[in-house]
């Protein structure tokens, strides 16, 4: 994204980039700002993973805090606010930024049409910005017409809304996925998934647990909401409630549970802050 900014024009050379994030988009952001010379600043609500905060400092990005209640909106907000005060600055917005869907389309749908010698079956992802399963699923799809696109979401999330599900919006502490107001990732089209997936937090926290004493995998929370997804759609697909081109079901594990010790989410769900 700030490659394609930079050659446009859009963002100047040695600017700055202002954007509003759960983490780990501010993360790989400000792994590319400092290989090209750009100067990060990130937003971030103040109930996100205080490791990933800790991550974009030491890679030199400067991080601002926006109080929990106000959500992704208000980070939002202040990223655009923060980007009006100053002239080299823009906001990426990762989002709305076609840009995001499109370096999914370009390598991670590739990576896993080529890894499986084109044999995927569904494709499952949780929405965040909708970058990963947008970007993904559109290249598998372009291979794989029949392919099953499922998306995945907290249950309090809205994004089954935008597809026409009748959802109650609602707290959840699943990070990194999920949405009060679909209005602002408009990445996400509903008419190219086949289904929304809500997942409870008190299954995703069980199966964090599960996934690292049983297949030793340190995950995090939308990583085992990813899990529980894809294997509803496996066994759905298996009991011929679903059609699928291949017997395979691929999804992603987005990033490690080490960046989330600090929330507690090893132990008891009660304790776990989310």
């Amino acid at each position: 994204m700030i490659e394609q900014m930079l050659a446009s024009g859009e963002l100047p050379e040695g600017g700055t980039i202002i954007e509003p994030t759960a983490g780990n988009t501010g993360v790989g952001f400000a792994v590319a700002a400092s290989q090209l010379g750009i100067d990060a600043v990130f937003v971030v609500p103040e109930r996100f993973s205080l490791e990933k905060q800790q991550l974009m400092r030491a890679l030199g990005a400067d991080v601002v805090n926006t109080p929990t209640d106000d959500g992704m909106g208000g980070a939002i907000q202040r990223a655009h606010d923060l980007a009006a005060e100053r002239e080299d600055a823009i906001v990426p917005q990762q989002f709305s930024n076609p840009l995001n869907a499109e370096a999914h389309y370009e390598t991670t749908g590739p990576e896993i049409y080529h890894a499986l010698d084109g044999a995927v079956g569904a494709f499952v992802a949780g929405c965040g910005t909708a970058g990963t399963l947008m970007g993904t699923s559109r290249f598998l799809r372009d291979q794989i017409s029949a392919l099953h696109v499922t998306a995945v979401e907290p249950e309090g999330s809205m994004y089954a809304s935008a597809a026409g599900a009748d959802v109650s919006e609602g707290e959840y502490k699943t990070e990194g996925i999920g949405t009060h107001d679909p209005s602002t990732s408009e990445l996400f089209d509903p008419e190219f998934v086949d289904d929304v997936t809500q997942i409870p937090d008190e299954d995703t926290h069980a199966e964090m647990q599960r996934l690292a004493a049983e297949e030793a995998q340190l995950v995090a929370s939308s990583a085992a909401a990813n899990s529980l997804a894809a294997i509803d759609v496996a066994e759905r697909a298996a009991a011929g409630h679903i059609d699928l081109p291949h017997d395979c079901v691929v999804t992603v594990f987005p990033d490690s549970s080490e960046r989330y010790l600090s929330k507690g989410l090893y132990g008891d769900y009660e304790e776990w802050e989310g």
